[in-house]
């Protein structure tokens, strides 16, 4: 390897190296502003009353943490499609970062929508089509990671995870439309086009912009945990590659 090839990559390293420090301050500081957005300047729900109204609130981390886990599902598939032309690992090991960071987000979609669904339902749970087919995108994307877990060949693997997670990103529409298609109860903020869907949520000034300022905040906390996440798969496989060489 020239000189320049490793200069080259120093210098590329730094650079996400300063990426990834602004990314990580701008995450910590749209999380505030989530928080207080959320708590303090989106305005009641007119139409909630009680412990309704302050359930209500946690939408706003619900839709972000919703945002994330379709980011997450999104870029896995671009990075497997792109795997997939290349043969480059590294987009393999973006898609995989993406999903791990995905499922998280999905986990915190349920987990959120159970404590807002107590005091409006009063029920944690319940087979709802939207809420069954959250849970069904969450476990299959779960399977990837165990799945693939189990191949040793960084490159099988990286084939297998590839068409998995192209396969897998069938269901991510199928969850996002199943409340417009089903009969429902679980809130259509925007777009309910269903005469069978119960839920309903209409969402006034101050909580649009609430809800706009949820999703950058989550955009920017994705784009730092995955690249954090993909810069550590990044530092396993070379490890990999040099015992491998050393054997």
């Amino acid at each position: 390897m020239s000189t320049a090839t490793i200069k080259s990559k120093e210098a590329g390293w730094r650079g996400l190296d300063i990426l990834q420090l602004v990314l990580s301050l701008l995450a910590v500081g749209a999380m505030g502003a989530v928080m207080w957005a959320s708590l303090f300047y989106a305005r009641d729900a007119t139409n909630l009353a009680g412990d309704e109204q302050l359930a209500q609130r946690i939408f706003y981390i619900h839709m972000g943490c919703n945002i994330g886990a379709l980011a997450g599902f999104l870029v896995s598939m671009v990075g497997s499609i792109a795997y997939l032309i290349t043969r480059n690992l590294s987009w393999d090991r973006l898609s995989q970062a993406a999903i791990e960071v995905g499922v998280i987000c999905g986990l915190g979609t349920i987990v959120t929508g159970m404590f807002w669904a107590k005091p409006t339902w009063n029920t944690y749970w319940t087979w709802d089509p939207r809420l069954t087919t959250s849970t069904i995108t969450v476990l299959v994307y779960l399977a990837y990671l165990l799945f693939r877990n189990g191949i040793d060949n960084r490159q099988t693997r990286a084939r297998f995870g590839s068409i998995y997670a192209i396969l897998a990103f069938l269901s991510v529409p199928l969850t996002f439309y199943s409340a417009r298609l089903f009969r429902s109860i679980h809130p259509v903020v925007y777009g309910n086009e269903n005469p069978d869907a119960q839920g309903g949520f209409s969402v006034g000034a101050s909580m649009t912009q609430t809800l706009m300022i949820s999703i950058i905040g989550f955009c920017i906390l994705f784009s730092a945990l995955v690249i954090l996440r993909w810069r550590q798969l990044g530092t396993e496989d070379a490890l990999a590659e040099l015992r491998e060489d050393l054997e």
